[in-house]
């Protein structure tokens, strides 16, 4: 007879980058300290491991009933040097597949599996999963308007033969804030690309999962959620779970750390503007300078965690979290010595969470990826929007034209460039008292810190959903115990 004793075992599988693993990461501790379960966390290797990455599965490793294994790497070199970020990461997980079947096999032999947990590009191991008889879920980083679009994408593909961005009217998904095709996630915007072909094909697998569990909460996004747990009832989609905001409770590494928060004491209560482009954010060198020259123009103090640009225009650079080159190289000339009393630049890395948590802090210029805005909710720091690359627009028009905690600056129509005058006139805009426009945002921005923490209290809607998925797990694997016996 099999122990009853031992908690329900769950593997996890995210994709590579590392907007993936860190919500996952967090959710499989959630798991282990909350509700007692045994997580496997299983990792894909892309063309090389950060060292971000590495401290994070490293710190995995140092909490009970958690179980860190990699898979063995595999190799790209036969893609193309151009393929975009989705093709890349499907490929990897693709490729991935028979070292996974042998290590499910294994571990499901030793210590039955109630589940398997992948990420939004992780649909190809529900085959894996099924061989074996372990029920698949999906765990989704970002926001349930997006998984609304994700489901809904089948269906607009079928619907239509142009590109989104000719669509005549905005796709309107239901309990969402209408979007134009232009503002889509980038892997829609060209549909002859294998990036399109490679997210279809994931959105086509989501019916196949047991249950999504989403990176957000009721208070965040009620008419999303609403919407998506009726349509879980009228059509048999898979059950819809918001269990967020699942968010780092510190920064995975601490280089840097103390040159930062030494500096963030000296400066007065909510007077910095913490200007960050996440982990894989890159700006072109002509909008480098004009954000440099805006942060000046705005005599606002400032914490910039810069990056050296990109040779072409603002965007990604996905799986490394290092600048290629110093980036103090491409500032401004005199730039550092005219700003020093009034704000502190860092190369590529700062203890974000740390940062937001701060007293000095009091706004954060944000590439809007859903982990940094769910930590600035969490800590309760009203946002600059500046979107860069994947769905970090449509988060952007959220942001700031749905739930009002954000404020966007204009760009020039026919370049993209966001200008100098325009940067400091929103900086103003969100720090001053006198705003009633700043105002708005600050309060709304605290309401939403405040439901952040019931929804993960225990009778909160996330943790209460958690417990509903973790109750069905339970059932699993006391059936597949009495199966054994």
């Amino acid at each position: 007879m099999k122990d009853m004793k031992k908690p329900p075992h769950i593997a996890i599988l995210p994709s590579p980058g590392m907007g993936h693993l860190i919500p996952l990461a967090e959710f499989a501790k959630r798991l282990v300290l909350h509700h007692n379960l045994s997580v496997t966390f299983i990792s894909l290797s892309a063309d090389s491991s950060s060292k971000a990455q590495k401290a994070i599965l490293d710190a995995l490793s140092n909490n009970n009933n958690i179980t860190s294994i990699p898979l063995p790497p595999i190799h790209l070199d036969d893609v193309p040097s151009d393929a975009k970020i989705e093709t890349r990461i499907s490929l990897t997980v693709e490729r991935s597949l028979p070292a996974l079947r042998t290590l499910l096999g294994s571990l499901n032999t030793t210590s039955p599996l109630s589940a398997l947990v992948v990420d939004l590009f992780g649909t190809d191991a529900f085959g894996v999963a099924r061989e074996l008889g372990v029920p698949s879920f999906i765990f989704y980083p970002t926001t349930s308007t997006m998984l609304s679009f994700f489901l809904h994408l089948p269906e607009l593909d079928n619907s239509s033969t142009c590109e989104f961005r000719h669509l005549s009217e905005p796709v309107k998904l239901p309990g969402c804030i209408p979007f134009h095709g232009k503002d889509l996630l980038d892997p829609v915007q060209d549909r002859k690309n294998d990036a399109y072909k490679w997210l279809l094909h994931h959105c086509q697998r989501y019916k196949e999962a047991e249950g999504i569990l989403v990176n957000s909460f009721v208070d965040l996004e009620p008419g999303p959620i609403k919407a998506l747990l009726l349509k879980e009832k009228e059509e048999k989609w898979p059950m819809i779970y918001p269990v967020g905001p699942l968010i780092q409770t510190t920064s995975s590494r601490d280089g840097g750390s103390n040159n930062c928060l030494n500096w963030l004491d000296q400066q007065p209560p909510g007077s910095v503007l913490f200007v960050s482009f996440g982990s894989g954010g890159t700006l072109s060198q002509e909008q480098l300078e004009e954000l440099a020259l805006g942060l000046e123009m705005s005599g606002h103090r400032f914490l910039w965690v810069a990056r050296s640009p990109n040779q072409k225009e603002s965007g990604a650079t996905f799986f490394s979290v290092e600048s290629s080159r110093e980036p103090f190289d491409f500032l401004p000339e005199g730039f550092l010595s005219r700003t020093q009393g009034q704000g502190l630049v860092v190369a590529s890395w700062a203890p974000q969470i740390e940062v937001l948590k701060h007293g000095s802090t009091g706004g954060f210029l944000s590439h809007c990826g859903w982990n940094s805005t769910l930590e600035s909710i969490t800590h309760g720091v009203p946002l600059i929007a500046w979107p860069l690359y994947a769905e970090q627009k449509m988060n952007a028009l959220m942001l700031a034209d749905d739930l009002g905690v954000a404020l966007r600056p204009s760009a020039r129509e026919e370049t993209g460039l966001v200008r100098r005058e325009e940067i400091a006139r929103v900086i103003k805009v969100l720090f001053s008292t006198q705003s009633l426009q700043g105002r708005r945002v600050r309060d709304r921005m605290q309401e939403l810190k405040d439901a952040a923490g019931r929804a993960l209290g225990v009778q909160g809607s996330s943790y209460q959903a958690l417990s509903e998925v973790v109750g069905q797990w339970k059932k699993n694997k006391a059936a597949a115990t009495d199966a054994s016996i």
